[in-house]
């Protein structure tokens, strides 16, 4: 090649790469736009629905600027404003060459497919079960017959002592578990301090982040977390219900370390402050994000406690600073571990509920049966079901989805596990990149 060939050559590409640089910069203002429009709008869905946004920490310039009229719900314009954005959404996503741009795009997408559902089901008008989670949370979980948890029940009711109903018989054995009421302050801080430390150990966590603790009455959850933005939490824990010594350290990791809380905080740094992503400062709550967000912080509690460790620290630390004896602890730890299994047994409730395939009465029956809950825990679970309807699976498809991508990319090293749940844990993603990984390694 001569020099004037190669000269000629170097300008051409030089061209090319000032043109899609060019374009990226088009395409990055084209998504900031959509970001500022996408965040307004779920702050006006969430004047009219108080349970849509669950956080926001953006600027306050695109908060709605005055007080509205909440009685007459806007359903078609809103409903006009999201196809509107999906369809730009869209024609970025095709027409963009840029990896980051492609992902950030399909991510919004999936989130407004789940705006335009909601806003049909705040409006009263349902759907499917499956097809309602697949909107929302981009995820359809398995469905299991009746026999599968007889199954699981009648393994557990080889295992427990004593006779009559394997509900009672769990609840009393559970019952020698129960926090009293003036130690749970001091357990749950003491269990938060732990799972905090071990964080820290593997994560480098924003200058200053915080939590409040809080106890409250009345709620159909046990646990929440509040994030404020700024890296602080508040982190309330249901005392109408009764606890067990090992929800203090599943609330611990689940609402705070490495759970939400993290969560939450990596993402406001990272994509937020880092990258100036304007879109991932609102958290709506009925969202492909919160899939990630549940079945994060419920696996969280096996990568801050793995193996036995839950088990082991309940025995030497916990137990003891809550004056509860430890025997019988074992048979207790074996048992949570099927009723982990269990818990599938709340989204064949939900579906049913949501499907008008099963009475309250049937429902409930199942919670005591099948989940194991005492008569105020399933009463308590069926106002969260009725409230949160698919919702559900996020704890438990979520949490499998999770530990697949998790044990599938690290595999049973601690420190690659830490590693890639951090990932999960610093990026926008949803259900369906989890499971196209989770394909890779089967």
């Amino acid at each position: 090649m001569t020099l004037k060939n190669i000269l000629a050559c170097i300008s051409v590409c030089t061209v090319i790469a000032c043109s899609s640089k060019k374009q990226s910069f088009v395409d990055e203002e084209k998504l900031k736009q959509i970001g500022r429009e996408y965040v307004a709008l779920g702050l006006s869905i969430g004047q009219y629905d108080p349970d849509f946004v669950d956080a926001y920490y953006g600027p306050d310039s695109l908060r709605p600027a005055a007080l509205i009229d909440t009685s007459d719900f806007p359903k078609d314009s809103l409903i006009l404003r999201v196809s509107g954005l999906k369809k730009q959404v869209a024609g970025l996503r095709a027409a963009s060459t840029s990896d980051t741009i492609r992902s950030r795009a399909d991510w919004l997408g999936s989130q407004l497919t789940a705006f335009e559902r909601r806003i049909r089901i705040f409006s009263g008008e349902s759907a499917a079960f499956d097809t309602e989670s697949k909107e929302l949370f981009d995820a359809v979980a398995p469905v299991y017959d009746e026999k599968h948890f007889q199954d699981l029940i009648a393994r557990m009711d080889s295992m427990l002592p004593g006779k009559g109903p394997l509900p009672d018989r769990f609840q009393k054995i559970a019952s020698r578990f129960l926090l009293p009421k003036d130690k749970i302050d001091t357990v749950f801080r003491v269990a938060i301090a732990e799972a905090r430390k071990r964080t820290l150990q593997h994560y480098k966590l924003p200058p200053g982040e915080n939590f409040k603790l809080e106890y409250v009455t009345d709620k159909p959850w046990s646990g929440y977390n509040w994030y404020k933005g700024n890296y602080q939490s508040l982190i309330q824990i249901n005392i109408s219900q009764p606890i067990f010594i090992q929800r203090a350290i599943d609330l611990a990791c689940h609402e705070g370390y490495p759970g939400h809380h993290v969560f939450n905080a990596l993402l406001e740094k990272n994509i937020y402050h880092d990258k100036g992503a304007l879109e991932i400062s609102l958290y709506p709550l009925f969202s492909p994000q919160s899939l990630i967000a549940e079945g994060s912080a419920n696996y969280g509690i096996s990568i801050a406690f793995p193996g036995d460790s839950q088990e082991q620290y309940c025995k030497q630390v916990l137990m003891p600073l809550a004056g509860i004896d430890t025997t019988g602890a074992h048979l207790y730890f074996e048992a949570l571990k099927i009723g982990s299994a269990l818990n599938y047994a709340r989204n064949e409730v939900a579906r049913g509920l949501v499907n008008k395939s099963m009475t309250d009465k049937e429902a409930l029956r199942w919670l005591t049966d099948y989940c194991l809950l005492t008569e105020k825990g399933a009463t308590d679970y069926l106002r969260f079901i009725k409230k949160y309807r698919s919702y559900v699976i996020n704890y438990n498809y979520g949490q499998d989805l999770v530990k697949n991508y998790i044990e599938g990319t690290a595999g049973q090293d601690s420190g690659k596990r830490w590693k890639a749940f951090e990932k999960i844990l610093s990026n926008p993603m949803k259900a369906s990149d989890l499971l196209a990984t989770d394909k890779q390694y089967k």
